[in-house]
């Protein structure tokens, strides 16, 4: 959420920067003033009247204590405490509908974002390694696994419905090995705090991140209980500290976490992907930092690079990408994408995505810290990046290293975890 005084003191300011997004938000600006200016003055209007009311209750003490008859003046005082009633409920209101307002509205792009109107100005940070070359034409996941029976789409179908798989055998065992891989890297070299979470999260959750109100229809909710399947991890394990005044001393506080991730996907014009590209349900390993707001963009660049180990240790091509204002995310001052090839789809696969959130969700969660030397309570930056998305790094990782009898050999990072180099090709 963003800061109202900000809103307030540089609203032109604001109007332009939400304008380079590209949407429409940067027209709520007005609106969001008019009720501030509203709530505002009727928020002065009754500490006036308060004030009379306090004057006057002890004008009343006197005149009783005189014997003078003080039937006017408590009329009046009724007709204060009258007013002072309505001008609770219309403030009230008031301090509502801004926040609904407020909600709504998209964090401000970092001033160091690249300005743009799609991915398609999205510039390239840099480059790891290079595309794998084949002697045979490669094939994509879909196709070996199946033929290795590690994937199952039927069973999915069957099961669940469409952008559902079963991983069998070899399929589930390479699962299970890439979360604990990814786990013991992040926990045990890059020193982030390991969080099992509930997969079931209150709306209240879903809004301190900022998925709600916006991406309401990409959640899975059940309706009895009023708790959505978590859509990432970055819900539950950012609100750990949701409504709490950390200690500055304990900043960066930096989590890892391994869980299900569920989303509607709706309207989405990918689901007809083949195979584990875009689904309803996949595993991911999130990271999530809460640091102070000067060492954030620190934070953001360890962060991705954190992220990028994982690539470079399974030995795949990948290229980091800065997305521009017209492709950030709805919560995201600063973002970067990165994306690792695969080669039986001949393009670049999103695995991750690492973004600074600034104070936008510590706002909105009122997760704050106290500084040292004023006392006061700040909002500290919040930042998360996947650490990876495992249907896709699970794509890349055996269309890449696919052999020409069709089996898959694993990258000696791998190995320790799945128990041998490779996962051989079925006997007809």
């Amino acid at each position: 959420m963003l800061d109202i005084r900000i809103i307030r003191e540089q609203a032109e300011t604001v109007r332009t920067r939400l304008r380079q997004r590209g949407g429409e938000e940067w027209t709520l600006v007005d609106e969001v003033l008019s009720l501030d200016e509203a709530r505002r003055a009727g928020e002065t209007e009754k500490q006036s009247l308060q004030s009379e009311r306090n004057r006057v209750s002890k004008d009343i003490g006197i005149a009783r204590k005189q014997g003078q008859d003080t039937a006017a003046i408590e009329a009046g005082m009724r007709a204060i405490g009258d007013r002072i009633d309505v001008l609770n409920h219309e403030t009230a209101d008031l301090d509502a509908r801004q926040e609904t307002l407020l909600l709504s509205i998209p964090n401000l792009p970092h001033e160091a974002c690249p300005v743009g109107h799609s991915a398609e100005e999205n510039p390239e940070v840099r480059v790891w390694g290079s595309k794998p070359a084949f002697a045979f034409e490669p094939k994509d996941h879909v196709t070996l696994g199946t033929d290795l029976k590690m994937l199952d789409f039927e069973a999915g179908v069957k099961i669940s419905g469409s952008a559902f798989v079963v991983y069998r055998g070899a399929g589930a065992r390479l699962e299970r090995a890439l979360i604990n891989f990814l786990l013991d890297l992040h926990t045990t070299q890059h020193g982030y705090t390991e969080i099992a979470p509930p997969l079931l999260v209150k709306p209240e959750a879903l809004f301190g991140t900022g998925n709600l109100p916006k991406f309401g229809d990409q959640l899975y909710h059940c309706e009895v209980d009023n708790l959505y399947l978590l859509p990432t991890a970055e819900v539950p394990v950012t609100n750990l500290h949701r409504e709490e005044i950390v200690d500055p001393a304990s900043l960066p506080i930096c989590y890892a976490a391994y869980t299900p991730c569920f989303r509607r996907e709706a309207g989405s014009a990918g689901l007809g992907t083949r195979g584990l590209i875009r689904m309803h349900q996949f595993d991911k390993v999130e990271l999530v930092k809460i640091c102070l707001p000067q060492d954030s963009m620190e934070e953001l660049e360890k962060l991705t690079a954190n992220a990028e180990k994982v690539l470079q240790l399974l030995g795949l091509h990948y290229r980091v990408i800065e997305l521009c204002t017209g492709d950030i995310g709805f919560g995201s001052a600063k973002t970067y994408d990165i994306e690792v090839w695969a080669p039986g789809q001949g393009t670049f696969l999103e695995v991750s995505s690492c973004s600074n959130f600034g104070d936008y969700q510590s706002r909105r969660m009122k997760l704050r810290y106290k500084d040292p030397e004023t006392r006061k309570n700040l909002y500290p930056h919040t930042l998360n990046g996947s650490g990876t998305a495992l249907a896709r790094l699970f794509v890349a990782l055996v269309e890449t290293y696919q052999q020409h009898d069709g089996s898959i050999l694993l990258p000696p990072a791998l190995v320790p975890y799945f128990g041998r180099s490779g996962i051989a090709a079925l006997t007809p």
